[in-house]
């Protein structure tokens, strides 16, 4: 495994690893939605033998993000806006709260009507931000699948997908867990990232992912390496039932770490990154052997498959493990939304200070949040 013993980061501050996170996560996203649906052979006939090595134009502009990028940032707002109704009102059903927080992505793809307008709660910040009013090729998955949420409220998504859509936006759960409560109840981050990512997608390969994501991001914040967090997470894996195709998934993408493969080669035995454990699995490749975060990135998108899930979930591990300053610049500087995406990365650190608790007085900053994330 080349890149871990060099690529752990003991003295960052958790707001650098807070922004890397998802700054770096979107900076993939962005990276990989040139690239997505196009096979190795035709990204080396457009970009050269060596594949994409910077932006290309996706979308109408240069750094465009895409649907993940979009749905993370909804994953945020969800947790932000379950955090202030549970401690204004004492009681909340997270799970359903996120799945308002969905469906109010869902309305920025053209998705709703009127009745399910009335049915999401308050606007809040998110969605007044019109750059998130674009379809930048959402997953069949996710929108049917929200769609039947909306008729049946039925919590859990009634079909049987293991689609990547449930575990490339659930990075900010590990954050969340984090600013609460360190390290401790990974259970719980576990369990509460594959709830959120069922809302949309119903196989047991395509949310157990989630929790895994969750609790390596969750313990990379705390500068834990990433082979300590990878082992913490499969115990928590394990606790599961149907837990056996993403292990060997994740164990699979950790021999090819160990072994004497180029990363071409070793990212084709893993898969394409459509299903959410062959995603995960070359994400932890990618982090596990690159030796900067940029060619863990490039890596992560160069080859034929789901180029954005995979750059977006290698940039949310390597971000929380090198923090923002890692980021070429120039990237961040063509990266749509990268101001709000820190902002939101800045929410998720500070949270907890908010006094938006029944009893608690309140000052500005509380205010601000309350408007941003309303608790309804």
């Amino acid at each position: 495994m080349r890149g871990i013993k060099t690529l752990n980061r003991l003295e960052l501050s958790p707001l650098q690893r807070f922004q890397g996170c998802l700054l770096a996560g979107a900076v993939g996203d962005a990276l990989g939605a040139a690239v997505e649906f196009m096979s190795w052979a035709e990204i080396q006939r457009v970009f050269g033998p060596e594949g994409l090595s910077d932006y290309a134009p996706a979308y109408g502009r240069i750094g465009a993000i895409t649907d993940d990028t979009q749905m993370t940032l909804f994953t945020a707002e969800g947790l932000l806006r379950a955090y202030v109704r549970g401690s204004s009102r004492g009681i909340c059903n997270p799970q359903g709260v996120m799945a308002n927080a969905y469906l109010r992505w869902l309305r920025t793809q053209s998705e709703t009507g009127e009745r399910e307008r009335a049915n999401i709660g308050a606007d809040g910040w998110l969605l007044g931000l019109p750059e998130l009013h674009s379809r930048r090729a959402p997953g069949n998955t996710c929108l049917q699948a929200l769609h039947e949420y909306q008729s049946e409220r039925s919590i859990r998504a009634i079909n049987n997908s293991k689609g990547c859509g449930g575990v490339m936006r659930v990075a900010p759960v590990g954050m969340f867990h984090w600013s609460l409560h360190g390290v401790k109840r990974l259970d719980e981050t576990f369990q509460q990232a594959a709830d959120f990512a069922e809302i949309t997608h119903g196989h047991p390969s395509g949310y157990l992912p989630a929790g895994v994501l969750a609790v390596v991001v969750q313990l990379l914040l705390d500068g834990q390496s990433l082979v300590a967090a990878i082992t913490a997470a499969k115990v928590e894996l394990q606790k599961h039932s149907f837990y056996e195709e993403t292990l060997w998934a994740i164990e699979f993408a950790e021999q090819l770490a160990r072994n004497e493969v180029t990363p071409h080669e070793a990212i084709s035995q893993l898969g394409e990154g459509w299903v959410a454990e062959e995603a995960l699995a070359i994400a932890l490749y990618c982090a596990l052997t690159a030796t900067s975060l940029q060619q863990g990135l490039l890596m992560a998108v160069n080859h034929s498959g789901d180029s954005d899930s995979t750059g977006a979930i290698t940039g949310n591990l390597m971000g929380a493990q090198l923090g923002i300053d890692s980021i070429p610049q120039p990237w961040l500087d063509s990266l749509e939304l990268a101001p709000e995406i820190a902002e939101v990365a800045d929410d998720l650190l500070r949270f907890p200070r908010w006094k938006v608790g029944e009893y608690d007085v309140p000052d500005e900053a509380s205010d601000n949040a309350v408007r941003k994330y309303p608790g309804c």
